[in-house]
């Protein structure tokens, strides 16, 4: 049994499409979908659909949403998405094959931009999902070290984890090492693509980066692990990386200004939340130019 998790904030123009996705998988086990927001006009366009099941959310921010639903999921596998992506075709079948492996608790799926190559900010999307992202998976998983399941598209044995703290800016990297400290593999199932649409302005780049990244710093509130895909000592390592995948002067110059737009995130993240220490509400803000 399988449930299949959407979480969504007004998002009635994507939602549909999401749902299809699933449909149209051809999934070999027996499963639900179980889609959690807040508004009416979400929750509409869900419900057009047969044997939807609603959860209504208070609204309060993601981790409150996936804790109400961990409470009703009947499935022996989590699969967690957002409302606003959709999948390729069996790759929930696909990432489903890894939990042949008694030892595996969580699999990530890979994200891939719905965004043009051709401006900086989409750009930057494109280089951070292959570099930071993908390879990153991919060594990691190559080696059976932990690795951070991506919270467009992953999956998790049920009853692991009963709730995650709500004050989690970056429930995915949460999850991942609750779920690693209690003894369980974490694996990467490339073929498992999620389509997703990336800000599209700085200041809608910075709120999200702000919030997944910054989510980062509370690891060690909640947990032991200290063996992180992300902080700032490891992104200044991967600058080489990060140099050597533009294919034009332009994109090298889109790449220069990435770099010191991270460096700029970095800063931005010492002083809001480790200095001024804003709260949860301050810093989960809604990102339009991803719907």
């Amino acid at each position: 049994m399988i449930s299949i998790i959407i979480t969504a904030y007004k998002e009635p123009n994507t939602v549909g499409r999401c749902i299809e996705s699933i449909i149209n998988q051809q999934i070999k086990d027996k499963f639900e979908i179980i889609v959690v927001c807040p508004d009416e006009e979400t929750k509409k366009e869900a419900l057009k659909f047969k044997n939807i099941k609603h959860i209504q959310d208070p609204g309060l921010g993601k981790p409150t949403a996936l804790n109400l639903a961990f409470k009703e999921a009947m499935g022996d596998i989590l699969i967690l998405t957002d409302g606003d992506v959709f999948l390729e075709k069996e790759s929930i079948n696909k990432i489903l094959i890894q939990f042949n492996n008694k030892n595996v608790g969580a699999v990530s799926g890979h994200p891939i931009p719905l965004n043009e190559r051709n401006r900086m900010i989409d750009f930057w999307a494109h280089l951070l999902t292959e570099v930071g992202a993908h390879r990153t998976r991919l060594e990691k998983d190559s080696k059976d070290k932990f690795l951070v399941c991506s919270g467009y598209f992953m999956a998790i044995k049920n009853n692991i984890i009963k709730e995650i703290p709500a004050n989690s800016l970056s429930d995915d990297a949460v999850i991942s090492n609750l779920i690693y400290v209690k003894g369980y593999k974490i694996k990467y199932s490339p073929k498992s693509i999620v389509y997703v649409k990336f800000p599209t302005t700085f200041k809608d780049w910075i709120k999200q980066k702000r919030r997944s990244t910054g989510g980062y710093l509370q690891i060690k509130q909640f947990t032991k692990n200290n063996d992180k895909m992300r902080s700032f000592i490891k992104e200044s390592s991967g600058i080489l990386k990060a140099l050597s995948y533009p294919k034009t002067s332009k994109e090298f110059l889109w790449t220069l200004a990435l770099i010191n737009a991270r460096l700029y995130l970095w800063l931005d993240i010492l002083i809001n939340i480790k200095l001024r220490k804003r709260e949860f509400s301050d810093i989960w803000q809604r990102v339009e130019s991803t719907k």
